[in-house]
């Protein structure tokens, strides 16, 4: 497959990704093998790729929720602003949550969310990340599960964009800043 020209290179292939995902699920289907369904709360929009598959490779039973919030504003760069547009539909009090989120920045976002979802008492609150940018860590926030530790790059495909742009690909690519 060829990538757009504004795909500097190809940084995690779609079998690289999909194979740690699976890791992923079966990690989470371990530490969570009881009866009550896990819920998984995607952080829209870029989690969702990343949600649907993982929570179709954990083997015990689980639900899913959104949460939409907003940092970057349309730019490469967060704004540390946090806004959310869309909350959850369902109370998670006594229940056992992880947070699908598509990359992990400078966790200013996360912890803003953590602090946020742990007034509403649930029983359990854990982080499932599919990219961690360590280096660009402003604030240490807990991570469960954690796919790929990347270099300090704006990335783009399977579920995260530019304008909008990029979601679609089925790997993850560098943007090319030029």
């Amino acid at each position: 497959m060829t990538h757009p020209k504004e795909i500097r290179n190809i940084l995690l292939t779609g079998e690289q990704i999909q194979e740690r995902i699976g890791l992923l699920a079966k990690e989470i289907s371990a530490e969570h093998s009881y009866c009550e369904p896990l819920i998984l709360v995607g952080i829209l929009k870029g989690s969702f790729y990343f949600l649907a598959d993982l929570s179709r490779k954990i083997s015990v039973p689980v639900e899913i929720e959104f949460m939409q919030i907003s940092t970057y504003g349309g730019q490469t760069e967060s704004s540390g602003k946090v806004q959310i547009l869309k909350d959850l539909d369902r109370d998670i009090r006594g229940r056992d949550v992880v947070i699908v989120e598509d990359i992990l920045d400078t966790g200013l976002t996360l912890d803003y969310l953590l602090r946020s979802l742990a007034t509403r008492k649930p029983k359990s609150l854990e982080v499932c990340t599919l990219l961690d940018k360590v280096e660009r860590r402003k604030i240490e926030v807990p991570v469960a599960y954690r796919g790929f530790e990347i270099p300090n790059e704006f990335v783009v495909g399977y579920g995260m964009d530019h304008h909008q742009a990029f979601r679609n690909l089925p790997y993850i690519g560098v943007l090319d800043a030029t």
